[in-house]
């Protein structure tokens, strides 16, 4: 690859422990860096940190792997000094900014918005593609990296797993050693995989062992449906991403997963995407139709089992949520960083009636509590 964020394995060693010794300094200089943008956002209560559960990163490494070996799986990478691009048979996006792959930029945007703590996590593609030994390659070389982050910056960081879950066994083998990396909190899994549902029973020994590890399942949607009727006006991002979260939420709640697995622990993003708006069409369907008649309870009883981001680009929507489930099941996102996210994410919360307790918990006490930070 001949492109400015593709250097020689020397260079790049060094840039690693370059980068190591600014993470000290960043670290020390993160509570002074961060005071003036609290003083403009809101003060916070005692000594909560403000945690973005949805933040996404893309190590350098995993986009070399996507654009090199990937290539005969149909995967590309190309980028210049200022964005990059990639696709995979799963999807792709670009072109990016840098900054998702430039942690020193990102540390920046952290500190002029309030952010103290970002939950890493792959998007798109995922892993999901690619043969078997690829598709576990992907996952470990994204994990691996991302743990280096938090290394380099432990106050600033924790890492959500990926996992190769084209295959139950690959997916448990990686989980057990991601599991044990520094700075691993939880699980990041698309919606759907490969567009299999989550309540397929091929992921059953993957949500078992997860629930057993007490690690938290942070979902986000890709390969997304509609097809081509969503193909305009970027509908397949603002209409396919929130229906497919509620599609997601709604396997897990009706096709039982919830139920075997009574502890497991999964936040939905955007702030639950159609799912809780509709939660009534999906009561009464438990009313009257025996497709959904195996739970015991009604559908809506199952939403206080969802944690929620803040990304819903409307305050009545937070609202809704904060009255009808619980500001305790709220938790800070900003979908970093994307152009359907936040580049507030902490001011975005002045658009809510919330007391100096409220405002705690969604800015990060209920995501401390989940990512045990």
């Amino acid at each position: 690859m001949n492109c400015s964020c593709c250097t020689s394995p020397g260079r790049r060693r060094m840039l690693g422990a370059l980068t190591a010794l600014a993470g000290a300094a960043v670290a020390g200089r993160t509570a002074s860096a961060s005071e003036p943008q609290r003083a403009a956002t809101g003060s916070l209560p005692g000594n909560v940190r403000s945690i973005d559960i949805h933040a996404h990163y893309y190590p350098e490494s995993y986009c070399n792997l996507v654009g090199g070996e990937g290539k005969q799986f149909g995967g590309s990478f190309v980028c210049d000094d200022k964005s990059f691009t990639f696709k995979s048979p799963a999807g792709g996006l670009g072109p990016l900014p840098m900054k998702f792959i430039d942690v020193d930029e990102r540390l920046k945007d952290m500190d002029a918005s309030g952010v103290d703590v970002q939950a890493l996590s792959l998007s798109v593609p995922m892993a999901y593609w690619g043969d078997r030994k690829f598709n576990a390659k992907l996952a470990r070389e994204w994990n691996s990296e991302a743990s280096r982050v938090y290394q380099q910056h432990p106050t600033r960081f924790v890492v959500l797993a990926t996992l190769p879950m084209l295959n139950a066994a690959d997916a448990i083998d990686e989980l057990e050693r991601a599991s044990q990396l520094p700075g691993v909190r939880g699980v990041y899994m698309g919606t759907n995989i490969d567009n299999r549902d989550l309540d397929d029973p091929l992921f059953s020994p993957v949500f078992a062992r997860i629930e057993q590890l007490k690690l938290p399942v942070f979902l986000h949607p890709q390969q997304t449906v509609g097809g081509a009727r969503l193909g305009d006006y970027y509908l397949s991002n603002l209409l396919g991403n929130p229906f497919d979260t509620a599609i997601a939420g709604s396997h897990l709640i009706l096709g039982g997963v919830l139920d075997r697995y009574p502890t497991l622990e999964v936040t939905l993003p955007h702030a639950g995407g159609a799912l809780p708006i509709l939660i009534g069409r999906l009561d009464a369907g438990w009313t009257v139709r025996p497709e959904t008649r195996r739970l015991a309870q009604r559908p809506s009883s199952y939403l206080r089992r969802f944690s929620y981001d803040t990304i819903s680009h409307s305050g009545p929507v937070l609202d809704y949520l904060m009255q009808n489930i619980g500001v305790d099941r709220l938790v800070l996102g900003s979908d970093y960083c994307f152009d359907m996210g936040y580049e507030q994410p902490v001011r975005f919360l002045d658009r809510l009636d919330l007391s100096a307790d409220q405002r705690a918990m969604i800015l990060g006490g209920n995501a401390g509590k989940l990512l045990r930070i």
